[in-house]
């Protein structure tokens, strides 16, 4: 069983940068599609986009592209999400997933789950 652990949020002005990690222990990344999910106050958590088990695929939901990369590193069992240009509307809790098989907009297709870790965009 993998363990999913998410760092580098913070707070951030409107039109910064962040990047989030995601590393796992217990068992590699390799096998598994990542998804990066985020959820606000009120909200039900949304997909903001995922990235194949190879690294040779990534899909975005359609507020984040242009703005959000995801890149992966297998040797260092590790997720990234490069989030730039940010906005006031992306302040959220965010969330990092694992499941096998392939990227899923659905966040009850995904089995495993970091604890999230808080984005604050300031106006």
């Amino acid at each position: 069983q993998v363990q999913l652990v998410e760092s580098g949020g913070g707070l951030v002005q409107a039109g910064g940068s962040l990047r989030l990690s995601c590393a796992a222990s217990g068992r590699g990344l390799s096998s598994y599609a990542m998804g990066w999910f985020r959820q606000a106050p009120g909200k039900e958590r949304e997909f903001a986009g995922g990235i194949s088990w190879s690294g040779g695929s990534t899909d975005y939901a359609d507020s984040q592209k242009g703005r959000f990369t995801i890149s992966r590193d297998n040797a260092k069992n590790t997720v990234y999400l490069q989030m730039n240009s940010l906005k006031p509307e992306d302040t959220a809790v965010y969330y990092c997933a694992a499941r096998i098989g392939y990227i899923n907009y659905d966040p009850n297709k995904y089995d495993t789950w970091g604890q999230g870790t808080q984005v604050t965009v300031s106006s």
